[in-house]
């Protein structure tokens, strides 16, 4: 008897233990916030009438929109992604109904005729039977894997969402990407027209004895030269639209159509908001992928007190329902039978097996939360970045304006100089290369600031509210059950 109170004893501890690990603990959610509790870049300034609108929409350019929900259907990077949930779904699925009682039915028709001497009359042998199982979960070690496979659902979950948030900062990126190169393609395009013009301006003043040959000669090869730049601006657009065909699907001819319309367009940087909470930890809430990288530790964390409690007994349930019938010639005997009763498993010795399990999975929760202190410093850092880039794109936005304006008057008046014999063809080169510089320079900067915008919501998760898909579409499973 003392023995046995002993060991009733011992388990009873055992079990409130187990119970008490169901929760992860207190100080784990600490853990998981950012350490830093403010920024120390500068804050974006925000206008309030843009505070509730979407974040794409904020460019607005409704070709955008329809290229990014057209990569979001047509995607293969993302379709692998969706197809991993389903996976966890299934499993998690899995998971759960191990919590429940198993209930198997059992059915036997069976026709013979034993070999005697004078032979034997056939029989027919039939049988059903019913057979149930249950595990009394006293560990919560079943409980431990349905909330770990639950976590991993959900993990899977964010990460398809965060796979969409990527994948339309993606497109953003390279639509912005090929919106700013076919800008410099205009402004090559039209620095070669008038190149090639002030060359054969050039060519006539030096037939009639108004031009050296020398400068006739520097005139015609910076029309060449800004032709072949011209060529290669092209060809570098083109390569933008090949990439955009990759990520939408798109057929080229009809993805070049839709394109044409708005050519060369960009968006000023100084109209693009984008709200940013001044608490590291509040804005980074909204990125899905550190939401899903919490949901691995949580998973880590229910799969290390399973293989603790996998070091414990185990304790089920069983019981079985028969019925059989046997058939010998024209004569035939029926029997019923039950069982029913419980079945303990006490690991006694296996070498330590169990621990090193256990050893393990404490080791995996580990890992996972360090890697998730990584993310988040990733995310900050992501941030920070974000905002001095920004920030700096727009303060030098208005003064590389200012230094493309001058530098094309000054283009402008060293060609009246020129054109009146004021000015040689040397002068009137570097005033064009300096013009041709600035405009380009400017393009340029904005499209470090509009890549700078496109960073940060994708840094902050703008793109993503927390339940929808950062496009506001649909899945496939959504859509079929609209």
């Amino acid at each position: 008897m003392p023995a046995l109170r002993l060991a009733l004893s011992t388990t009873a501890v055992a079990v409130l233990s187990a119970c008490s690990s169901l929760a992860p603990p207190a100080e784990l959610e600490q853990q998981l916030a950012p350490a830093a509790t403010r920024w120390h870049a500068p804050q974006t300034d925000v206008r309030e009438a843009d505070a509730g609108q979407p974040v794409w929409q904020r460019l607005n350019d409704p070709l955008l929109l329809q290229l990014q929900a057209q990569a979001e259907s047509a995607n293969p990077s993302l379709q692998q992604v969706l197809a991993r949930v389903q996976q966890a779904r299934a499993l998690s699925q899995q998971a759960g109904s191990a919590q429940l009682p198993q209930l198997n039915a059992n059915g036997m028709v069976q026709r013979s005729r034993p070999a005697q001497p004078g032979g034997s009359p056939a029989q027919t042998l039939s049988s059903l039977s019913l057979d149930s199982s249950w595990e009394i979960d006293l560990f919560a070690r079943v409980r431990q894997q349905a909330s770990a496979a639950q976590a991993r659902l959900k993990a899977s979950e964010l990460d398809a969402q965060a796979a969409r948030l990527s994948l339309a900062a993606e497109v953003a990126q390279a639509y912005l990407n090929l919106r700013s190169c076919e800008r410099l393609a205009q402004i090559a395009q039209a620095d070669a027209a008038a190149t090639e013009q002030l060359a054969r301006f050039a060519a006539e003043r030096l037939r009639v004895g108004f031009e050296s040959a020398a400068n006739e000669a520097l005139l015609q090869a910076a029309a060449a030269n800004a032709a072949n730049l011209a060529l290669a601006q092209r060809a570098e657009c083109d390569l933008a639209i090949k990439g955009l065909v990759a990520l939408t699907a798109m057929e080229e001819g009809a993805l070049r159509q839709s394109l044409q319309p708005g050519a060369a367009q960009l968006p000023a940087i100084a109209s693009l908001g984008l709200a940013v909470a001044s608490v590291p930890a509040e804005a980074l809430a909204r990125r899905p992928d550190l939401a899903a990288s919490q949901q691995q530790v949580m998973a880590a964390w229910a799969e290390r007190g399973a293989a603790e409690a996998a070091r414990y007994p185990q304790l089920q349930l069983s019981g079985s329902i028969s019925l059989a019938n046997l058939r010998i010639g024209g004569s035939s005997d029926e029997g019923r039978g039950w069982s029913f009763g419980p079945s303990l498993n006490v690991p006694l010795f296996d070498g330590g097996a169990r621990r090193a399990q256990a050893q393990g999975a404490l080791a995996r929760y580990e890992e996972a939360l360090a890697g998730h202190r990584q993310s988040v410093l990733q995310a900050v850092r992501e941030v920070e970045e974000g905002l001095v880039r920004l920030d700096a794109a727009r303060a030098r936005e208005a003064l590389a304006e200012r230094a493309a304006a001058g530098y094309r008057q000054s283009l402008q008046a060293t060609e009246r100089r020129w054109r009146a014999g004021l000015a040689s063809a040397a002068e009137l080169e570097d005033a064009r290369r300096l013009s041709l510089g600035a405009d380009s320079a400017l393009v340029q900067l904005q499209r470090e600031g509009l890549s700078a915008w496109v960073a940060l919501c994708r840094a902050t998760g703008a793109g993503w509210d927390g339940q929808a898909a950062p496009l506001g579409l649909k899945t496939k499973e959504e859509g079929r059950a609209a």
